[in-house]
């Protein structure tokens, strides 16, 4: 007897070629979508339908053997098509990928006549197949001080639908580290477990330090004087003030490395911070310097004191 031809690939919305682990992914964004405890009480029974049309279709696709039975059986026809299943079809199937049963419908006459009714409790007329679907990940970025990064800490955020969580920040996290916070996520359905939350880490810029690799940059402002005499020079760093020995004849951009003063990284270890000289000049001279700097420039000149 012919029956209209189903094409699964179709109800899913992926290609002939897909991949498991896309026919995985398109039936669980689609069950999520049409699960008739998700939809408005008017609305259940058509749910229910398509419901039953989605599992059915991941029900071939993802068993290898079904799937290749199917392609075999199924060359050439489009959705719709009258299909006279070949003369060894109606073999029987225990087996199901899809979960638990409830009562969502039998399987349609497509279906049966490639692989059999399945049987088993809860799978005859009436039948039908509970989904317990996995609650989708969720993604989301965390943004952090550079404090943040040096000390660790907890951190209470506010997540989709209200709930507020504690995320530990661990001490050295670097920029695009990801978090992942297991049974975060959102809800399963029928009893599903819930997803993931997964934090992308982003360091935001600081005012005084440029993070590179392992170390801490910072600029180092210098008077000329100090910069050509040499000087001693307090300067703050994340673990409070020091004070610099700057050599004489420091040229502007000159790294002085203050060592362990850095980011964190594995063990007790940490990288280092680099104060760059930048040499600085009066916006508003006074008189005194004004002729002290005419005097400088004389001297550099060659034209005596």
């Amino acid at each position: 007897m012919a029956v209209k031809f189903r094409d699964y690939y179709q109800i899913l919305g992926v290609p002939r070629t897909a991949s498991a682990d896309e026919i995985k992914r398109a039936y669980r964004k689609l069950a999520r979508t049409h699960h008739p405890d998700l939809q408005p009480a008017a609305e259940r029974g058509q749910a229910a339908e398509r419901f039953k049309e989605i599992n059915e279709a991941y029900e071939v696709l993802s068993d290898p053997e079904k799937r290749s039975r199917y392609d075999t059986a199924g060359a050439g026809f489009t959705s719709g098509a009258d299909f006279t299943p070949p003369s060894d079809a109606g073999w029987r199937t225990t087996t199901t990928t899809t979960g638990d049963w409830e009562d969502v419908g039998d399987v349609s006459d497509f279906f049966a006549s490639l692989f059999g009714r399945p049987r088993g409790p809860g799978r005859g007329r009436g039948g039908g197949v509970r989904v317990t679907i996995p609650g989708s990940d969720v993604e989301g970025e965390l943004p952090l001080t550079l404090q943040d990064v040096l000390r660790g800490g907890r951190r209470r955020i506010t997540v989709p639908g209200g709930r507020s969580l504690d995320v530990e920040i661990p001490v050295g996290a670097r920029e695009g580290t990801v978090l992942r916070l297991a049974g975060q996520g959102e809800r399963g359905v029928g009893g599903g477990p819930p997803g993931d939350l997964f934090l992308r880490l982003h360091v935001l810029p600081d005012p005084q330090y440029r993070v590179v690799g392992d170390d801490l940059e910072m600029d180092l402002p210098l008077w000329p004087w100090q910069a050509v005499l040499g000087a001693e020079v307090k300067t703050d760093t994340p673990d409070g003030s020091v004070t610099l020995r700057v050599p004489p004849g420091t040229q502007s951009g000159r790294r002085l490395r203050l060592r362990g003063r850095g980011l964190p990284r594995q063990g007790r270890q940490r990288g280092d911070l680099h104060a760059v000289a930048r040499i600085r000049v009066p916006e508003h001279p006074t008189e005194a310097e004004r002729a002290a700097y005419e005097n400088l420039r004389k001297v550099s000149e060659g034209g005596g004191a």
